[in-house]
């Protein structure tokens, strides 16, 4: 074996181990990378050629997790490895996000990337890594790569910027970001935050790239002492330089009318150029031996170059906005009467529908991963059908694309959701894109943000999002920063940056990058210019509703959350259950029971008022210690001839003695009480040696005018003994 190690410092001094030739040596390359327990199996293949007709990088990359890495066996029926998860998804897409724009432009063979946990340190995050050790993989290949590239996360931790900080800490972090980068730019960007500033963004991507650099620097020594330097050779696509300039030099100006037309509608800008590639077309004789798949791509780069010098040249859109111009924008609430909480938003051509769904603590999800079990009570799903964009799809469940997108939205909005101890609901936030013309996952912030809002959920404040892109030519230095992007601003530009928060700050963020450099002065300006236009369509969202509504939807469940001495927590239940299964019976209430920090938290979830109220008078007088002196409603449960046991607390019994029941001496017990019938009375003694409860109604009731209390009897101890007693013989004598 001919193996090779480099070794990267951190700058707290922890050590990242970067390995080849000792694993999978027929993949075009392989490295383990390691830092503390963590290791990560990255390999890279490549196909010897381009598949005919393909014009684009077919990149898979593939994350995973394996379950023994971490001692575990899976939690799934087969108990063994299925799908992706969303989570491994998530970091696929981190990893393929920031290797896309690293390859050359005229690559077009497969290629495979496969990360693999096949160690796990619970104090090192895996995801941190997965980008280093796939772009070491390509390095130590001979694939075609203008690496390398690295990830690293940057959390603001107490006042510090800190790279890949240990999980532990992670949970006292204000920012949390995945960036990638080269030795000289920023090319992606993911993470979440607690409603910081544009600056405090700033620096953590400065403090993130430039740990970047030396994790870049690491790996071309990597590749010079392997011998990689030199890549194979290819030959993947075929030009006609005449046909090029023939169509550039006769329909460039056509195209450019087209889209200096300004017209907003999506659909008629594609039909305009599409009737210029027509009119091309019309000329051609019915047989001739013109490339008409160069027809097309030439036609998409003179398209693409008419809408980028339109703006670089004239400062105008293709559909006649200003630059930091944000789309028109209507919503409306409540548009679902039987949704707990809905919203419409419309941005443009881009619309979705949003609902909010209320459950109890049983409809949790289950996470199962390698690092990861245990339970996520808020979840929002993304869905992008076919018709949004007028086109014919399958529908066959939500894709990468889709998970990508929800998650984005689930991090903006889960910074301002209610704390967990205030929230007793699993909440369901579910987007539906209806429209879609660039932006929907910030129309589903917007749209997610106003259905929490009608559905009376107790969010710290609204969320709006914003897409801003980029128009950039290196060779002039012009460059636009551009807000509330099109779809076609997406596709033809150079940036998709995406901005969440609130008024006071950030709460997420997106960036991909198609471009080699965006200097730290550009993403400044285009986060100033995201911050202006998202606080616009926060303003147009309070103008359809300001504040959270004060109250649930009467449909919508109601939930208690109630916290008991843990020593509680049996009582509640019951033997086999049978205490709360006969509360839920008898209320048609859901309760679920869980203890936590040695205490136990009983969480009550109703439908209707009087269900709730009965289901915690039932909890709370079992949990209830009987204090002497208080005063409770109790219930006749059975009547003697010296009184009747009356039940004050649920399963708690006491005595009340008929000389406790009024001021008046009764001569029995008929027809004083029944059995069921309602009474208060309040609890005088509690016996020390047999915990038996005395009751009284009678102090309870005023006392007659001019009562004298009779005497007590004595009890029995407390009599004369026998010998000394009259002898009452002697008497009798006496008298006879």
């Amino acid at each position: 074996m001919n193996v090779v190690t480099k070794k990267v410092s951190l700058p707290d001094g922890r050590i990242i181990t970067i390995e080849t030739g000792k694993l999978a040596k027929q993949a075009d390359g392989s490295v383990v990378v390691r830092m503390g327990d963590t290791m990560l199996l990255a390999t890279a293949v490549a196909s010897a050629d381009a598949r005919p007709g393909i014009d684009f990088l077919p990149l898979s990359v593939d994350y995973q997790e394996k379950f023994a890495s971490a001692g575990k066996i899976p939690g799934s029926f087969q108990r063994r490895e299925g799908r992706l998860s969303d989570y491994e998804i998530l970091i696929s897409r981190l990893v393929d996000r920031a290797l896309r724009p690293t390859f050359p432009d005229d690559f077009h063979a497969d290629v495979q990337i496969n990360v693999m946990m096949i160690s796990a340190d619970p104090e090192v995050q895996p995801d941190a890594l997965a980008g280093l050790a796939a772009s070491a993989a390509l390095m130590v290949s001979d694939i075609p790569f203008n690496g390398p590239i690295s990830e690293v996360r940057v959390a603001k931790i107490d006042g510090l910027y800190l790279i890949n900080p240990p999980t532990s800490m992670l949970d006292r972090a204000e920012l949390d970001l995945i960036v990638a980068g080269n030795s000289t730019d920023i090319l992606m960007v993911e993470g979440e935050s607690n409603e910081v500033s544009e600056d405090d963004m700033l620096t953590a991507l400065k403090t993130a790239h430039d740990a970047i650099k030396i994790q870049c620097a690491a790996q071309k020594e990597l590749e010079a002492e392997v011998g990689k330097t030199e890549k194979r050779t290819y030959n993947h696509e075929t030009h006609d330089e005449e046909l090029k300039k023939f169509l550039y030099d006769n329909y460039y100006g056509k195209m450019y009318a087209v889209a200096a037309s300004g017209n907003a509608n999506k659909s008629i800008r594609k039909e305009g150029f599409k009737a210029v590639r027509e009119e091309y077309l019309a000329t051609l004789p019915e047989e001739h031996e013109i490339d008409l798949s160069l027809v097309g791509k030439y036609f998409h780069d003179i398209e693409k170059d008419a809408a980028r010098n339109l703006v670089l040249d004239e400062r105008k859109r293709l559909d006649g906005r200003a630059l930091d111009e944000v789309r028109p924008i209507w919503s409306e609430v409540d548009y679902l009467p039987r949704a707990h909480g809905s919203a419409v938003f419309t941005r443009g051509e881009t619309q979705s529908i949003t609902t909010v769904t209320l459950g109890t603590k049983l409809d949790e999800q289950i996470v199962d991963q390698a690092l990861v079990s245990g339970y996520n009570k808020f979840l929002l799903h993304y869905n992008f059908p076919g018709f949004s964009t007028g086109e014919v799809k399958p529908n066959r469940g939500p894709g990468r694309r889709e998970v990508g997108h929800g998650n984005l939205a689930m991090r903006a909005i889960k910074k301002v959701m209610p704390p967990e101890a205030d929230n007793p609901y699993t909440i369901r936030v579910v987007s539906d894109i209806l429209e879609s013309n660039g932006s929907s996952s910030m129309a589903t912030v917007c749209a997610g943000t106003l259905a929490l809002m009608d559905a009376g959920v107790k969010i710290k404040a609204p969320v709006s999002g914003i897409a801003m892109g980029l128009i950039s030519d290196p060779k002039t230095g012009k460059y636009a920063v551009l807000s509330d992007i099109l779809g076609d601003e997406d596709h033809l530009g150079d940036m998709d940056f995406k901005v969440t928060g609130t008024e006071n700050g950030i709460t997420a963020c997106q960036m991909d990058i198609k471009i080699d450099g965006l200097s730290y002065e550009v993403v400044a300006e285009a986060l100033l210019q995201a911050k202006k236009g998202r606080l616009h369509i926060l303003g147009e969202m309070k103008k359809t509703l300001a504040e959270v509504r004060p109250d649930f939807k009467p449909h919508a469940p109601r939930a208690v959350i109630i916290e008991i001495p843990q020593e509680f927590i049996g009582a509640v239940i019951g033997p086999g259950g049978k205490v709360v299964q006969e509360i839920q019976k008898t209320t048609g209430t859901t309760i679920a029971i869980e203890e936590k920090d040695n205490k136990g938290y009983v969480s009550i979830f109703a439908t209707n008022k009087d269900a709730m109220d009965a289901a915690v008078a039932r909890v709370k007088g079992i949990v209830t210690v009987p204090e002497v002196g208080e005063v409770y409603t109790g219930k006749v449960k059975t009547i003697t001839d010296f009184g009747a046991f009356v039940e004050f607390l649920p399963g708690r019994d006491g005595l009340l003695h008929i000389s406790e029941i009024s001021w008046d001496r009764l001569p029995a017990m008929k027809g004083v009480l029944e059995v069921g019938e309602e009474v208060k009375v309040k609890l005088i003694e509690v016996d020390q040696k047999t915990g038996k409860f005395r009751l009284s109604r009678r102090v309870l009731l005023p006392k007659p005018e001019g009562y004298q209390e009779r005497p007590e009897r004595p009890e029995r101890g407390d009599r004369p003994e026998r010998s000394d007693r009259p002898d009452r013989s002697e008497n009798r004598r006496s008298r006879n």
